[in-house]
Formats: structure tokens, C-alpha cells, sequence
């Protein structure tokens, strides 16, 4: 190890406290006995050992295959490896790769030690990296090799490195750990600002198995793929923590997962579950093949609201059912959804188990079933909090309760009907409006492949609704197609919801992860010049 390595571990490590020290409400208390039980890493081979899974495939990684018992061999043994590069309990390590065996190793081989990963898009610009490394002060990087200049003083080690010379190192126990220590975090989408890093719990993992195996109940001859990718909160569990946690394999691809990646790979590993985001499914039906995709016997959606139209043909268009899920960071993956046994189209399906529903006014009182108000949500997975941000934890934790932000209605049988985010309301002649019922009727038309509406300041400073589209392809823009679609949301809604012009664009603004940033488009998007955004093409 080079004496500019050494200097920037000990800087790093002089730097970096234990994540949690700034959390606010929900900062983890004391608990008195440490042990191997509580760490993840303990409890998910002794489970794939108790249960007969130690021969099946967990992975298969750029064609080669992964069994369970070889997997978790690898992650004690990768463990010594990032100790040596300069893992420490309780510290992060921040993970920048794709979706490869090697994130599985950093992910869980950190863990193993104790210390904190904080899983990142390896897409991201020097300046995103350059905020999160001084934001989570990681002792060590596991990173693309591509991307080590992005990280100057600070010790890193390469995705490449980590595979060739990670299960080859002797193997480390699992570290005893307190009931409620710290797993991981992971940076918000950063859809109405900055990113904020979530902390969340080893215990966490075990309830999101739960939550699985209600949503899907999995089998032995499962394969699961996800488009979204494992760096976010919701392709984290269905690639890493629900894999391991109910006995089934995955499918790893490390290109970027359009329609036509993620096609060929169907045809060659035969996955049975997908796991993607609406905007995929939407280009998917405009885009892809349907033949690749017969292997399928379920589809999940999640990160936004899936509008009913693109449900339905994506559904008809794979032979599979499509559930819809309401998940986020905060909740570390989802709480409420649909599941094989109970799906209401339309819906984001019922709470999951162990999860409580609250809906609430303004004033934070309970609204009556059947009435709209801010979704708040009680259960075991809840963040820990936001690192070094007490007032913003604050804001959204209450007690045991967390605001999610998502305007809903709780019918009388406790299905979740979505209504958009609270930050996604637009205010238009005194009147506030959910852009996504317009939206939903907008996507109906067969010439739209995706579709935003936001509210516009017009010449005079009055706000005005305004649609942007992108179209499928074969479409072209035209002021007819413009008047079909305006006539289409009269012919729906009431007068005022009405959008005064459709703009037709190459792509909306997107997070990587998939979710729309209405802040952007209220900025006035596209702006001349602007490049397609992030996720526009439906992954994330």
C-alpha cells in the first residue's frame, strides 16, 4: 500500500464517525447484547444452510452462475479484502458499480464487518460523487474501474479486483452486532432537490422477505430480474435482499437495461419475475418484441403510479400479470401493493403485512376512509433517519409514523388509490389539481408513449396547465394529434383540468431511477440545448 493511500485512509478515518451520529428523532438507543445473529450476513446463510438452498444458482453474473453455498463463501471471504483496503465498523463504504456479483460481494461483505455500505449509480458526474463522498465520508470506495479518478484521496478498490481477488482472501466472521445497527444507506431519488442519504437496519431485512413472498410467493424455480438497478432502495431488494431472503435466483446485467438489453437477456436466462418501473413497461409495449418475454408468471411495477392504460396493455402485451407496488427510501422497499391473490387493477393494492396505513389533513389529523390526504405510514422498516439532517428527519418522522408525501385515498376496504405527491400538486385559478389523473387519461392515447403535466406561469403571470409528450415511435407531432388529445382529457374531466397546449419532446426529465422531476419541467423544460435526461427511456 502506497503512503498516499495510507494518508487517505487516516484522514478518511479521522473524518468519518459512525453514521447515525446526526439523525435527529430516530437515532438508534443502546441495546445492550451484541451478536453474530443480528448481523444480515449471519442470518441469511444460516437460513439458505437451515432450508436446503446451499446447492441452488443465486446468481447468474455475465453468464456465469453463482450457487448459493459458493455466494456466501465469497462475501466472508471479500470482507478480509475491504478490511485490508480500509472497511471499519460502523463507517460507510461507498458502492459504485453495476449490477455484477461485485456489488453483491461490497454490499454484503461490508456488512459482514459491521461497516455501513452506501450503495450509488456508477453513472453519475464527479460533481455527484464529489457531494456524496463529503456528504457519507466513506473510509473506502468499491467502485468501476473506470471511475477511480472520480475518488482522489480516498482508498479504493475496483469491481474487478474485488471479483478476481475477494473470494480468494480467508474468510471473516460475521461481526456481532447490536439489535438495531446500522445496515446500509441510500441516497434519496432527488426528485424535488438534493439527494439525502436514508439509513436503514439489518433488521429490516427479514420484513421485506415477508413482503415478498406475500407480493409473489416465490418458489424454487424463480428467477427474478429487475430493471431497476440494485443501487436504488427498490431493485436493492428485488436483486440482493429478497433474492437471499427467500431461497430464489437473480439475474445480474451490468448494461444499461433499455428494451432491447433487457430483451436479449429474457431469451437467454428466462427469468419468470420482472421487476421494472411504469416508464419501462410504457416503451416496452411501443418498443419490444413480446416473444422474448413468455417465460414471465409476473411482472411488478413500482417508483411511480402505473397509469390503468399502460397496465393493461402491458399485461396483454407480456401474458403476465402486472402488480403495482407503492414503495420508497425511506420504507427501504415496498409497504403497500398488489399481490398474485388479491390484484385490483387501478390500485396500488392493500398495506403489507406489518405495515399500518394512516391517512391524514394538513393538520396532521386522521381524514375518514374514502377521503384525500397525505399517506403516512406505520411499520418495522421505517429509516433509522437522514444522515446529518435532523430537521428534515423531523419534518417527515412523527413518533413511530412516517409521511410519505403521496396524496391518497383509502377506501373502505383498504385498497390505496394514488393521486400523485404532495409536492406534485399544481395550483391553477385558485384551484389545486393532481396532475397525474390528467396524465393517466393523456397515456390512454395510443400515439402516447410518456406524458407530464405541470402548472406554467402564461405572459401575464397566471398559472396555466400545460402537457408535454413524448410520442411513440411511427408518431409524429402535428397540430391535429395536439387538439385529439386535448379533446380527449375534455371528454374526461372537468374544464379546469383541461391542459391550454401540449408540447411534444424527445423525453421528459427524469431521475436515474425513473421517477419524473416536475421541478425541472415547472423551470421550463426543454430549454435549447438541454440532453435527454436520465431515465428517459424507461430505466432507471
Amino acid at each position: 500500500m502506497s503512503a498516499d493511500t495510507q494518508a487517505a485512509r487516516r484522514l478518511a478515518e479521522a473524518e468519518a464517525g459512525p453514521l447515525g451520529t446526526a439523525l435527529g428523532p430516530r437515532r438508534p438507543g443502546p441495546t445492550g447484547v451484541r451478536t453474530s445473529a443480528h448481523n444480515v450476513t449471519a442470518w441469511l446463510e444460516d437460513l439458505a444452510r437451515q432450508s436446503g438452498w446451499m446447492d441452488r444458482r443465486a446468481y447468474l453474473d455475465d453468464g456465469r452462475p453463482w450457487s448459493y453455498e459458493e455466494l456466501h463463501a465469497a462475501i466472508a471471504s471479500s470482507a478480509t479484502l475491504l478490511a485490508e483496503r480500509g472497511a471499519r465498523p460502523e463507517r460507510p463504504v461507498l458502492v459504485a458499480t453495476h449490477d455484477r456479483i461485485a456489488f453483491v460481494l461490497a454490499f454484503l461483505g461490508a456488512a459482514r464487518l459491521g461497516a455501513v455500505p452506501v450503495p450509488v449509480n456508477p453513472r453519475l458526474t464527479a460533481h455527484d460523487y464529489a457531494f456524496m463522498t463529503a456528504d457519507a465520508r466513506p473510509t473506502l470506495v468499491v467502485c468501476e474501474d473506470e471511475l477511480v479518478p472520480h475518488f482522489p484521496g480516498l482508498s479504493v478498490l475496483t469491481a474487478s479486483e474485488l471479483e478476481a481477488r475477494g473470494p480468494r482472501q480467508p474468510a471473516t466472521p460475521a461481526a456481532a452486532l447490536p439489535e438495531n445497527a446500522l445496515l446500509y444507506g441510500q441516497y434519496t431519488s432527488g426528485t424535488t432537490g438534493t439527494p439525502k442519504l436514508v439509513l436503514h437496519r439489518h433488521s429490516d431485512v427479514a420484513h421485506h422477505a415477508e413482503v415478498i413472498r406475500t407480493i409473489l410467493e416465490p418458489t424454487p424455480d424463480d428467477v427474478f430480474f429487475s430493471v431497476s438497478r440494485a443501487y436504488f432502495s427498490y431493485g436493492l431488494g428485488n436483486s440482493v435482499l429478497c433474492v437471499l431472503s427467500t431461497g430464489v435466483g437473480a439475474v445480474l446485467q451490468r448494461a444499461l437495461p433499455t428494451v432491447a438489453a433487457v430483451s436479449e437477456l429474457m431469451a437467454r436466462a428466462r427469468p419468470t419475475v420482472l421487476f421494472a418501473v411504469p416508464t419501462f413497461y410504457a416503451v416496452l409495449v411501443t418498443e419490444g418484441e413480446a416473444s422474448p418475454f413468455r417465460s414471465l408468471r409476473a411482472c411488478l411495477s413500482a417508483g411511480e403510479a402505473l397509469a390503468p392504460a399502460i397496465q393493461e396493455h402491458a399485461a396483454d402485451f407480456l401474458g403476465a400479470t402486472i402488480l403495482n407496488g407503492l414503495g420508497s427510501t425511506e420504507v427501504g422497499h415496498l409497504f403497500v401493493a398488489n399481490t398474485l391473490r388479491d390484484c385490483t387493477p387501478g390500485t396500488f393494492g392493500r398495506a403489507m403485512p406489518g405495515y399500518t396505513l394512516g391517512v391524514r389533513d394538513e393538520r396532521r389529523e386522521l381524514v375518514e376512509p374514502g377521503e384525500m390526504g397525505t399517506l403516512w405510514v406505520q411499520g418495522p422498516t421505517l429509516m433509522v433517519g437522514y444522515h446529518n439532517r435532523p430537521e428534515e428527519s423531523e419534518r417527515i418522522l412523527s413518533g413511530d409514523w412516517l409521511c410519505t408525501g403521496d396524496r391518497v385515498i383509502v377506501d373502505g376496504d383498504g385498497l390505496v388509490h394514488h393521486h400523485g405527491r404532495s409536492d406534485d400538486l399544481e395550483m391553477v385559478g385558485g384551484i389545486s389539481v393532481a396532475p397525474m389523473e390528467i396524465e393517466a387519461v393523456l397515456a390512454g392515447h395510443p400515439a402516447v408513449e410518456d406524458v407530464a403535466v405541470v402548472a406554467l406561469p402564461d405572459g401575464i403571470g397566471a398559472s396555466r396547465l400545460r402537457a408535454f409528450a413524448v410520442l411513440a415511435p411511427g408518431q409524429a407531432p402535428s397540430e391535429d394529434l395536439e387538439r385529439s388529445l386535448l379533446q380527449l382529457v375534455r371528454d374526461h374531466l372537468v374544464a379546469y383540468m383541461v391542459p391550454r397546449s401540449v408540447t411534444f419532446v424527445a423525453a421528459l426529465p427524469r431521475t436515474p431511477s425513473g421517477k419524473l422531476q416536475r421541478h425541472v419541467l415547472r423551470r421550463g423544460w426543454p430549454q435549447p440545448g438541454s440532453p435527454s435526461p436520465a431515465g428517459a427511456d424507461g430505466q432507471p
